[in-house]
């Protein structure tokens, strides 16, 4: 309840742009391949700051 104004961290905003990287590059491998792949690279970089975050 107490959730709804608490900040997000680096974190956790870097998790939600992957994810939402990863289902649009899903969504794009059916129409645009090559589309899909630089949204892929993206969210492989995006993956990168996570596990540096992590460490």
């Amino acid at each position: 309840m107490f959730g709804i104004f608490k900040k997000k961290s680096q974190l956790d905003k870097l998790q939600e742009q992957y994810k939402k990287l990863l289902e649009e590059s899903y969504k794009l491998s059916t129409t645009n391949r090559s589309e899909s792949d630089k949204k892929q690279a993206e969210a492989q970089n995006i993956l990168q700051q996570i596990e540096i975050l992590q460490q």
